[in-house]
């Protein structure tokens, strides 16, 4: 294995505004998209749903949440190539700060609902644009260290959420992210676009067409693996981890197993996984190298989170910390979808990509409910897991190489 070793990176080189907008709206991201599922509980009971209402409508607001950030995903994408970056960056930021703030003074479900809709719209957008106007202005042998903070701080947002909702209302907690969001702005950053996509802007270029990535089977079938690539990530967040009060009781885990903490821990190990992917990637000058070691090591966690039946609370908390950091590869999953594709089509892959692994989840969640009945709670999230597991190896193998890509091109 040849290793490349870059030394003597000047800071600031790195630390660009655009660097520190796009990690500081997405720690605000994360913080928002993080905050419902840890007060989700506190809020329903306090809008006067019964304790047998809770989990249907709490569902139902993260379902509500997601079509949101899927139909957002493509809205802001298309919208990025064609008016810019930094419409998707600053107008996300916006959008889901209001929403956070007018969240604090919901008072019946329906209310909250359509907040958690238009929440799900702004969040689609900001890591997409962050990323793409990143690797755009940053020169590419060092690119991966931008998103490597961006990724790094945003996660740790998780952190945040966390700690407010454990000391504050939890409709002061709404009021503390959308007042973070809108301090951002109010920061007004100077932030330019990239010259690179300047070049595109000023030409007859088609830009922002969505429907090309299903019209060219060589862009689909890239489009398709990098998607893939990733899907594992939120299986893991989205039954292991969230369903963890559930799966610890079956294991006869010893000890109260809070979905909230074990979410704390998972993205604790994240935020310092995305850091270590993005730095190895730079110091083996290959993407694809780091995603097959992180997809590994995530699979063997995985294994060993079936393995923990009669143990303690501790053990298993320690287990999601090491799932989150063995899944750290966001921010390098994220960079190769925008380095993949040309400067017409950048900001839309780069948005819609993640989102529509989130959007896996609906799926996901589907078979998984489906095969509990007929194997079991445990069994059936084993199954699942094998199966995106293998899935996201399949995405990877396909995937191209992107570090130190050339990314003044178009497709067409």
């Amino acid at each position: 294995m040849s290793i490349q070793v870059i030394t003597k990176i000047p800071l600031k080189s790195v630390l660009s505004a655009a660097v520190i907008v796009s990690a500081l709206g997405y720690f605000v991201d994360i913080y928002d998209l993080l905050l419902f599922s840890i007060i989700r509980v506190q809020s329903l009971k306090d809008l006067g749903l019964q304790p047998e209402q809770i989990t249907d409508q709490g569902l139902m607001l993260i379902n509500l949440q997601m079509a949101g950030m899927l139909i957002g995903g493509v809205f802001f994408g298309i919208l990025g190539d064609k008016k810019g970056r930094l419409s998707i960056l600053f107008g996300s930021i916006l959008l889901y700060s209001i929403a956070n703030l007018l969240n604090a003074f919901v008072q019946n479900i329906e209310q909250y609902a359509i907040l958690r809709f238009i929440a799900g719209l702004g969040l689609a957008g900001e890591l997409g644009a962050g990323v793409a106007l990143v690797v755009e202005s940053l020169p590419k042998k060092i690119r991966g260290y931008g998103t490597m903070i961006i990724a790094s701080v945003g996660v740790s947002g998780a952190a945040l959420a966390w700690l407010v909702a454990e000391h504050v209302h939890w409709r002061t907690a709404y009021l503390i992210g959308g007042l973070l969001g809108v301090g951002l702005l109010l920061l007004r950053i100077r932030v330019s676009e990239s010259e690179i996509f300047h070049k595109v802007k000023e030409s007859n270029i088609r830009k922002g067409d969505f429907l090309m990535l299903f019209r060219n089977k060589k862009l689909f079938i890239k489009y398709l693996a990098c998607i893939l690539s990733a899907i594992q990530i939120w299986y893991l967040v989205g039954i292991l981890i969230t369903l963890s009060p559930e799966f610890s009781k079956a294991m006869n885990v010893q000890g109260e197993i809070l979905a909230g903490k074990a979410v704390l821990f998972c993205y604790l190990g994240l935020a310092f996984g995305d850091f270590v992917s993005g730095w190895l990637s730079q110091i083996f000058a290959s993407r694809k190298k780091v995603l097959f070691i992180f997809l590994s090591l995530s699979a063997i966690s995985i294994a060993l989170y079936f393995q923990l039946h009669d143990l303690s609370s501790e053990i298993f908390y320690t287990i999601c910390f090491l799932m989150g950091i063995s899944s750290g590869y966001w921010a390098i999953f994220v960079t190769v979808a925008a380095e993949s594709f040309g400067t017409n089509m950048r900001a839309t892959v780069a948005t819609t990509a993640p989102n529509f692994v989130r959007g896996a989840l609906v799926p996901i969640s589907w078979l998984f409910a489906l095969l509990k009945p007929q194997v079991g709670l445990l069994p059936a999230a084993a199954w699942v897991g094998a199966l995106c597991v293998t899935l996201s190896f399949v995405g990877l193998y396909a995937l191209p190489e992107t570090f130190a890509k050339e990314l003044d091109y178009h497709e067409q």
